[in-house]
C-alpha cells in the first residue's frame, strides 16, 4: 500500500478554480490506479474522477465532467485534480485513493489506500 496526503484545499468563490494535489509515498506509484472521491456531511462518499496506471485513461462523474480534470505526474508521485467553474454544491471533503486491479475505477472496492481528506469550501 501507499501513504497518501492531500493538499490544496481552501476557500474559493463560486465560478473559481482550485487544484488539489495528492502526494504518494513509495516507489511503485506509477503502477497504481488513482482516484478522487468526495463526501458531503451526512451523505455517502461519491466518485469524482480516476486515472488508470497504464495509458492514463481517465474517468469522471457526470456531475464534474467538463469542469474537473485529473492528471498524474509519476516522476513526482503525485496526482492532481484541477477543479474549474466550481459550484457551491462542490463544497465537500475530497479524498484521494490508490489501488490496483481491474474493478471499475468508480468503485471504492478498487482502492486500498486513502488519504485523510481535504476540505474545499465554495462560497456563493
Amino acid at each position: 500500500q501507499v501513504q497518501l496526503v492531500e493538499s490544496g484545499g481552501g476557500l474559493v468563490q463560486a465560478g473559481g478554480s482550485l487544484r488539489l494535489s495528492c502526494a504518494a509515498s513509495g516507489r511503485t506509484f506509477s503502477s497504481y490506479n488513482m482516484g478522487w472521491f468526495r463526501q458531503a456531511p451526512g451523505k455517502e462518499r461519491e466518485f469524482v474522477a480516476a486515472i488508470r496506471w497504464s495509458a492514463g485513461f481517465t474517468y469522471y462523474a457526470d456531475s464534474v465532467k467538463g469542469r474537473f480534470t485529473i492528471s498524474r505526474d509519476n516522476a513526482k508521485n503525485t496526482v492532481y485534480l484541477q477543479m474549474d467553474r466550481l459550484k457551491p454544491e462542490d463544497t465537500v471533503v475530497y479524498y484521494c485513493a490508490a489501488g490496483k486491479g481491474f474493478v471499475s475505477p468508480s468503485s471504492e472496492r478498487l482502492y486500498a489506500s486513502w488519504g485523510q481528506g481535504t476540505q474545499v469550501p465554495v462560497s456563493s
